[in-house]
């Protein structure tokens, strides 16, 4: 068992000019190559093995990020399975010149922990110490459960779904259908 404690992770970067999209904001790929960064960092050290990225939900772009602020991000692990890690990742941008901050990102990526030769690997429990711990346990226990839940869901939808009959549903949708 280890503390959360042990594995929190906070990366710091400037964001510099070729960061910028062509709104002249930073590219929101560069944020999430940063946040898959700092979410393998925290996972790693909770496995003390390499992780790989397994999934990645609920990315939240909530602000825009600009050239020249401070962007932190900060992962910690907020649940475990057997050999998945679920890392929550909050994403702080700071104007040196303004002083403003603000929350610009959220997301959970899953990793799985390898072994040697490529298979799932267990990872160390958690130990919860904090009331906000324990909620992001049980948080990422649901969140896990809905995921395998949804794709159940979709694969059996997508295994009966009538395009016929969808297609006459469209009336609404922005799409022209030519056969």
């Amino acid at each position: 068992m280890k503390p959360v404690t042990d594995s929190a992770t906070t990366i710091t970067e400037l964001m510099i000019p070729s960061y910028a999209n062509f709104g002249g904001k930073v590219h929101g790929g560069i944020i999430l190559s940063l946040m898959d960064k700092v979410a393998y960092v925290c996972a790693a050290k909770h496995a003390e093995r390499y992780c790989v990225t397994a999934s990645v939900s609920g990315v939240d772009f909530l602000a825009a990020v600009d050239v020249g602020d401070l962007v932190s991000l900060k992962a910690s692990v907020n649940y475990v399975g057997n050999s998945s890690l679920i890392v929550g990742i909050k994403v702080i941008a700071e104007s040196i010149k303004t002083k403003t901050v603000k929350h610009t990102n959220s997301s959970y990526f899953t990793f799985v922990a390898i072994d040697e030769k490529g298979n799932p690997s267990k990872v160390p429990g958690l130990v919860l110490s904090t009331e906000n711990e324990i909620r992001r346990f049980a948080l990422g226990k649901l969140r896990k459960e809905l995921a395998v839940q949804d794709k159940k869901e979709f694969s059996d939808l997508s295994k009966n779904i009538n395009f016929s009959t969808e297609i006459k549903k469209w009336e609404n949708e922005n799409c022209e259908v030519k056969q």
